[in-house]
């Protein structure tokens, strides 16, 4: 029997995003398509009708919704989070306490710790408690708001640590309730094993770890992280260049570290995303204006290194890169699952607008997953993902800061978080 409607009416500010098909760039990036005492009708999985509640009403499927009233809120699309690391086995919380006694990233990393040691616990853990800890994150991602994201491998760095990875990501994907888009990032250090042969490595990722993703579809995308101590520009080129041959499209981890030419390298190879770009420099901003390769910002990294070389957000926006926003949720430098903490330092850190990290958080981050034809809007036809905060005026949701005032989250029309269960469904 199908499902009743389901219908959001009289919300204090609807944020549609409505608009280009294209990524926004400059002013459009600032155009939230607001409407108030706006309304979504939705049917099953998907929004039939957005405008002024007056106008939704009149729809005829809207007589026999269920109704839900949002004065209250401000509702915006679900947040499209397009770059974590969401599988790993324990927090490194003893890293934390040695940075702030004044160790670096890269002088943790060579006593042992850093990405090595995520790997050596991964690939001792077992299939179950490495789910059950991804299922509880991803509820904590649900109850800020985030109703898609992409996830990584990484933490394994062999072939059947990276394919056991890769395979959990699947099974929480088909469980839902959140939309996971998995990347496969071999290439993110060689692990310990290569260390005095790291050509071997590079092998291995190219003849046999890509074409085994690739021939069990496990991933849509293949990473690199093309950084000091990681993976040097012509390697990363190697692996990207394997990774398309074999179908897959392309992101890659670059300039967080040191300029190492990723950015370019990115923009040569078309791919969907390039990540970080702490270190770029002018000529890098120009050559990323002027391609369709999207700007992933990760300015919670930054902020938890405790460092001060946030990427140029205002400088690309102006230049007319295309701008999203994502966590980088991960055990060793970002560990949140805030978007509204992303957009918060954003704006206070990056001088962002409240509007632009807005749509750099969903549309924006929904063109880096290649899925903008179905999420990062409010549309008829688009997916019925979106979420609600409890606020006055949609500038306050970076405003408050360390606060998760989000009240409502919905995924393909089926509400995922309540926060007040005020409604039933």
């Amino acid at each position: 029997m199908p499902t009743r409607p389901f219908l959001i009416a009289h919300c204090r500010q609807l944020l549609t995003l409505r608009g280009s098909r294209r990524p926004r760039r400059r002013r459009q990036l600032a155009a939230l398509g607001l409407i108030r005492d706006g309304a979504v009708l939705m049917q099953g999985d998907r929004i039939v009708a957005v405008g002024t509640t007056r106008a939704v009403e009149r729809h005829p499927l809207a007589r026999r919704a269920n109704k839900f009233t949002a004065r209250d809120l401000i509702v915006l699309p679900g947040f499209v989070d397009s770059h974590t690391h969401l599988l790993f086995p324990a927090s490194r919380a003893d890293e934390y306490e040695q940075r702030i006694a004044g160790l670096g990233y890269e002088q943790i990393a060579r006593r042992g710790g850093g990405i090595l040691s995520t790997v050596r616990k991964l690939r001792r853990a077992d299939n179950q408690s490495l789910q059950q800890q991804a299922r509880r994150w991803l509820g904590e991602f649900a109850t800020h708001g985030t109703t898609t994201l992409e996830a990584k491998s990484g933490y394994g760095l062999s072939l059947g640590s990276e394919l056991k990875m890769l395979e959990i990501l699947r099974r929480l994907h088909r469980e839902g309730p959140l939309e996971l888009v998995a990347t496969f990032l071999g290439a993110h250090v060689v692990p310990p094993e290569y260390k005095r042969k790291p050509d071997a490595y590079l092998d291995l990722l190219i003849r046999r770890m890509i074409p085994a993703v690739a021939a069990r579809g496990l991933a849509e995308f293949c990473d690199v992280f093309c950084d000091r101590g990681a993976f040097m520009l012509t390697q990363a080129r190697l692996v990207l260049t394997a990774a398309r041959v074999c179908g897959m499209e392309l992101r890659l981890h670059a300039e967080q570290l040191a300029r190492t030419g990723g950015a370019r390298l990115a923009v040569q190879l078309h791919a969907t995303s390039v990540d970080h770009l702490e270190r770029i420099n002018r000529a890098d901003i120009r050559a990323l204006a002027a391609s369709d390769t999207i700007c992933t910002l990760l300015p919670g990294a930054v902020f938890h290194l405790g460092k001060s070389s946030y990427a140029p957000a205002r400088a690309l926006i102006e230049a007319g890169a295309a701008v999203a926003l994502a966590t980088d949720f991960n055990p060793g430098t970002s560990p949140t699952v805030s978007m509204p903490m992303i957009l918060s330092l954003a704006c206070t850190q990056m001088r962002m607008t409240p509007a632009e990290a807005i749509a750099a958080a969903t549309i924006n981050g929904a063109h880096a997953l290649r899925r903008a034809d179905l999420l990062g809007s409010l549309e008829a036809g688009k997916q019925a993902d979106l979420c609600a905060f409890e606020l006055s005026d949609y500038r306050e949701i970076p405003y408050y800061f360390g606060v998760n005032l989000c009240r409502l989250t919905i995924k393909r029309g089926q509400v995922i978080h309540d926060a007040s269960k005020r409604f039933q469904i």
